[in-house]
């Protein structure tokens, strides 16, 4: 048996024998769910968040800071014919939200006297109730059915009363948190995959022609190399914001457009090491394309340690996303941002409602911890010199 299990071994492919050992790695799984659990989240979010509204930014002041659990009683009315005869397609409210035809109004009583729907508003103080009257002829911007309306008002139906629990709360202008708190999700993991995928793409390039093609080619990348690698992370960022204007993928390029070094660096000396191979210098002799031995036989054989960087890198630009948000040259209001979030409320920390800041810290804190596990569980899965699974 042990021979045959041998035998099997042997003829796997490194791929597979590298999925084995990363399926016996716990803590890497368990990352490497959470990870798959939070891109579903990210990109199905409107279906799943309370508040469909784009950027679930329905703003509600009277119910402003309000603690998990909390329960509002909200009049509804219709917003005006013209939002009402938007029909966007299934695909944009996937991505964009849900157009609101609605308006929302949270209310501490609501009963119809003498054909008038009498609205006391939730004001949050017992001892102070602002008293609202809607007759037939003023229904304040309703663009409820005209029969609608007089059975109302003549006591014929109930008022369009709804309740509303916000499980997180709400921030301090009324949003709800839950909301806000999945939609920065798909922020991070936006941020991360664009970033990523922009340093791999320059850095392998650089680094690739560097360590291949060496001499005053490598001297002349290695320069530039340095003098990027010089420049403070953050700093850069920030002139690269600045130049390239302040939005949602302006903030993705700059991010990776600041990360590609580390790359570079990897696969200049992984390519130095394995330009010599035998394998390459039988391709040189076949008559093969310098392009052809670099992308088709040496960034295969490096594909491992690229697989460990490029999780690094994801971890560190949802931390450079967040710090950039913070510090107001990150994605802008009213896009959901956990650093803008922290920003918002990071004086509530010395409060009674730490939560509101303390909530996307540990959202920020267990992304970054899964991409450095799952990217310890790449590393160790690829090590040929690590120990055999066949023990």
């Amino acid at each position: 048996m042990t021979f045959f299990k041998k035998h099997i071994y042997d003829n796997e492919s490194p791929g597979r024998l590298a999925w084995r050992r990363f399926r016996r790695n716990i803590p890497a799984m368990v990352a490497f769910g959470y990870v798959v659990v939070l891109c579903l989240v990210a990109v199905f979010a409107y279906l799943i968040i309370p508040d469909k509204s784009p950027d679930a930014n329905t703003m509600c002041l009277p119910i402003k800071v309000k603690p998990p659990g909390f329960t509002a009683k909200m009049l509804v009315m219709q917003k005006e014919t013209g939002v009402l005869g938007q029909n966007p397609s299934p695909l944009h409210k996937l991505f964009f939200g849900f157009p609101q035809y609605n308006f929302y109004t949270p209310v501490d009583t609501v009963y119809v006297k003498d054909r008038t729907l009498m609205v006391y508003e939730y004001t949050g103080d017992k001892n102070v109730q602002l008293l609202k009257k809607y007759t037939h002829n003023d229904f304040s911007q309703s663009n409820l059915d005209i029969d609608n309306k007089q059975a109302i008002l003549m006591g014929e139906s109930r008022p369009p009363v709804r309740r509303v629990t916000f499980l997180l709360g709400t921030d301090c202008y009324g949003r709800d948190m839950l909301s806000r708190l999945i939609l920065g999700a798909r922020v991070s993991m936006l941020v991360g995959i664009i970033a990523v995928i922009i340093s791999l793409l320059i850095g392998i390039t650089l680094g690739a022609i560097a360590g291949y093609f060496g001499g005053r080619v490598d001297s002349l990348i290695q320069w530039f190399i340095n003098v990027i690698w010089a420049i403070p992370t953050i700093l850069l960022v920030i002139a690269v914001s600045i130049a390239l204007g302040k939005g949602f993928m302006q903030v993705f390029i700059a991010v990776g457009l600041t990360m590609w070094v580390e790359v570079a660096r990897l696969v200049r000396g992984q390519v130095l090491s394995l330009r010599q191979m035998e394998f390459v210098e039988a391709s040189k002799a076949l008559g093969f394309s310098h392009w052809r031995s670099i992308f088709v036989h040496i960034l295969p054989n490096i594909s491992g340690p690229l697989a460990v960087v490029a999780a690094s890198n994801f971890a560190s630009a949802i931390l450079i996303e967040a710090g950039l948000s913070f510090i107001g040259f990150g994605v802008q209001p009213p896009t959901a941002s956990w650093g803008t979030m922290i920003k918002d409320h990071y004086g509530y920390i010395i409060l009674d409602n730490a939560y509101l800041a303390i909530l996307p810290g540990l959202a920020i804190v267990s992304v970054v911890l899964a991409f450095i596990m799952l990217g310890n569980g790449l590393r160790d899965a690829m090590d040929v010199k690590g120990v055999s699974d066949r023990a």
